[in-house]
């Protein structure tokens, strides 16, 4: 997401203050940033002033931007813990693997064939960065790719409700793919091959084996995922 632009006057218009916005906006992408990073890991305490110390703000723009974080499930506030770093569930782990099938299979049926010759070489560019990351250890860069991957068809599809959601579970699954990359690192090169045959499956126009493989696709990584932790 990009931050929105300010000139840092404190005009206020219509009683609301741009500033006052820009910063909250500023607070959250950052901390938002750290935390699909994994710089915050799951269970991680986080100080509202040792954020804004950090920021180079007051506590009012982390505030707002904590309190949303917590509406979109990073982050847990209590009176008695404070605020914390949340880890996905199990259950909702599989939950967002289940939309992201159900989405994502839609997508691939609905572009296969229809694909212009732009967004076929954009595809094609993807996978060929993906596949200049097998065996380096760039795992930041190969979740990067991979989030790209799949969000691409949902942006060609050109539905923005779909694009909207498929936005937000890539932004909550950041974190978890990060760790399976990690202790997984041949899985980036497995993954970029199963992106492949996909890709290939859409641009042939075969929209049926498409979705299929994206299914399986998916159910993989979901597998992967959750055996650890089972």
């Amino acid at each position: 997401m990009s931050t929105p632009a300010g000139n840092g006057s404190a005009t206020l218009t219509d009683g609301h203050n741009p500033v006052r916005a820009l910063l909250k906006d500023r607070a959250y992408e950052r901390i938002k940033s750290r935390l699909l990073n994994n710089d915050y890991p799951p269970g991680t305490f986080l100080s509202e002033r040792q954020l804004a110390d950090n920021l180079g703000m007051s506590k009012t723009p982390v505030k707002a931007a904590l309190e949303r974080l917590e509406a979109e499930g990073y982050i847990t506030v209590s009176p008695q813990q404070g605020v914390v770093v949340r880890e996905l569930s199990i259950r909702e782990i599989a939950d967002q693997y289940e939309i992201r099938s159900a989405l994502e299979s839609y997508a691939l049926r609905s572009v296969a064939g229809r694909l212009t010759a732009e967004q076929i070489g954009r595809v094609r560019a993807n996978l060929d960065a993906q596949a200049r990351l097998r065996g380096t250890g760039e795992v930041a860069r190969a979740v990067e790719m991979d989030a790209e991957f799949h969000t691409q068809f949902a942006e060609f599809l050109g539905n923005k409700e779909i694009m909207r959601v498929v936005i937000q579970l890539r932004d909550k699954m950041q974190r978890i793919v990060t760790q399976v990359f990690h202790l997984s690192p041949s899985r980036i090169g497995t993954s970029h091959e199963e992106h492949a045959v996909i890709a290939e499956a859409v641009i042939r126009g075969d929209g049926v084996r498409a979705a299929h493989l994206i299914e399986r696709h998916l159910e993989l990584g979901k597998q992967l995922i959750l055996s650890p932790r089972g």
